[in-house]
Order: C-alpha cells, then structure tokens, then sequence
C-alpha cells in the first residue's frame, strides 16, 4: 500500500527530530548520565503496537535461530524468525526475549558485571553511551553477509521503541539471546535498577534486526566508542522502519488513538515459499539439499521445491 507508506515519511517529515544530535560521547558516558531516550526513540508515526503484534506471529525460523534466554537448565528458548527477511527495503530478523545488560568494551565494570571482556565485536563499545544489542555469536557466524556489524536494530519495550545498532554477539556456553547494553536496557526498564547481573527476565521484548549494507549505521555517525551522531541513528532507524511497516502493510503510529494490523494475504492458489537463508533460495546453485534453505531441496544442480 504505497499510500501507508507516503504517510509515514510524510509524518516523520514533520514530526521526526528537528536537533541535530552530533554528540561527545565522552561527555555521556556516564552510568546514570547516558544520552536521553529522545536521542534514539522512534517517531510517533512508527506503528508499534501493530509492529509488536506483527513480530509476535512470526514463524520462520532462520538457519541456527533457536537459543536459551540464560545459562540455567530448563530456561525458556528463543527462535529468530527470518519471516522478514527478504524485503527489497527494510528486511530484518525479529525475535522475543527477555533482556540482560551487557556491558562489554570500555565500561566492562559496570555495577554486577562478573565476565565483562574491555571489547565488543566491532570495537570497544561505551555500554553507558550505545544503545546495542547483542546476538549469539553462532547466528551472526551464519548470516555474516548480511550482518557486517554496526547494523540499525530497534527494540519494543513496555510499549515503546527505541533504536540501537548491533554492536556484541555472546559467545558463552551454551550462547544465550536476550541482551542489550545497559543504557538500552535502562531505558527500557527505568525503575528496576538494572545492573550487569541483573536483567530484566520477562520474555517480552521485540528485537528488531535490519540486515545489509544499507542497514549499517556509517562511520561519520560511529567511531570505536561512541556513537556520535544520534540524529542519523534515528532518521536511518525511522527510514527503515517505514519500509518494514509498509512491506507488512501496517498502519497508525504510536501517537493515534487506534492500531490496525492488516495481514498479506496472496492470490495464488499454490502455497507460497519463504526462504530464510538468503543466497540459499529457489533457483540457487546446489550440489546437495545441504545447500538450500528450508524445505527446499537440490533439483538439477538447483534449488526448488519438492
């Protein structure tokens, strides 16, 4: 519904942040001094509540997706699900979780902090400036082509959502989903204290994750520490999040009084394909159904459906 979209962008046209954002990070690096949540909030125009609702009936699990939210035994387990991971605009992973506070890189002493490393994936990450998250290290492994690193991602807590970008992956034993940095994590849940060992363990975070090149907030806005340019954070975030709701033909922001979920439905009365590992779909080189995604098998030296 190209007029979903004309509206969205209209809106954040006219209601996205006016302040340029180009901060010190230094200056906000700071455990109860991060940067405010209005420098990486999401528009009002941004449709949430459909957005939620939408990644909640997600179904697709990607290639090496299913992960526990923590080390106990019998913890609850996670999928990410690659249902949107193939739009020409605004293609993401999405997934539900609790929340832990990571604070790797250059605050790895943070308050309850027991196994904190002084890097993160990509740098040396201020867990007190960036909002992050973080991804287990097996998936980014597997979709490394299209998550370089530094991709924008959007999380949806009580009800609201907020941008970060990708910046740490667990590696532990077993690998655990869940986590953000601690300023993402206290902006989320500002009254429950948060602390390196202690999180916030409801599963019931949306974690948004765009992919490609395109996705990967850009060195003038990120150096090793800090993000620096919070204004270009949140227009690419509220740029790709426009595209998503219109590929999921959603509608109406935070801001209005009510949220319509409209689903895709399709003409074909054949069933419809999903490929979840891109690169992998039909129509791509094979030499074993170990080379294509899903349910799709090797036909031919292609994959097809069977």
């Amino acid at each position: 519904m190209p007029f979903v979209f004309s509206a969205l962008v209209a809106s954040l046209a006219l209601f996205g942040p006016t302040l340029a954002q180009s901060v010190d990070g230094s200056k906000y690096n700071n455990p109860t001094a991060g940067p405010p949540s209005s420098f990486f909030a999401a528009a009002t125009s941004i449709p949430v509540a459909a957005l939620q609702s939408a990644a909640a009936n997600a179904d697709t699990a990607a290639k090496d997706a299913t992960y526990p939210v923590d080390y106990n035994d019998g913890a609850a387990k996670v999928t990410i699900h690659s249902d949107w991971s193939n739009f020409d605009e605004g293609a993401a992973f999405v997934w539900v979780a609790d929340m832990d506070v990571d604070c790797d890189g250059i605050d790895y002493l943070c308050r309850g902090n027991q196994d904190g490393q002084p890097q993160t994936n990509f740098g040396a990450l201020a867990a007190y400036e960036v909002p992050w998250i973080v991804i287990p290290n097996k998936f980014a492994t597997t979709y490394q082509s299209v998550l370089p690193g530094n991709n924008i991602g959007a999380v949806i807590c009580d009800g609201n959502m907020f941008y970060g970008i990708y910046g740490d992956s667990n590696g532990g034993t077993p690998e655990v989903i869940g986590e953000a940095s601690w300023l993402m994590a206290r902006t989320c849940f500002p009254n429950d204290d948060l602390n390196g060992n202690d999180g916030h363990d409801g599963v019931d975070v949306t974690y948004i994750l765009f992919t490609g090149n395109d996705a990967v907030l850009p060195s003038s806005a990120l150096n090793n520490n800090y993000i620096t340019n919070f204004s270009t954070l949140q227009s690419m975030g509220d740029s790709l999040m426009a595209a998503l709701a219109n590929n999921l033909n959603l509608s109406g922001g935070s801001g209005s009084p009510t949220t319509t979920l409209i689903t895709k439905t399709t003409t074909s009365s054949s069933p419809t394909t999903t490929c979840s590992w891109p690169g992998h779909c039909a129509g791509a080189s094979c030499s074993t159904e170990n080379d294509c995604s899903g349910d799709l098998i090797c036909t031919s030296g292609k994959c097809a459906s069977p």
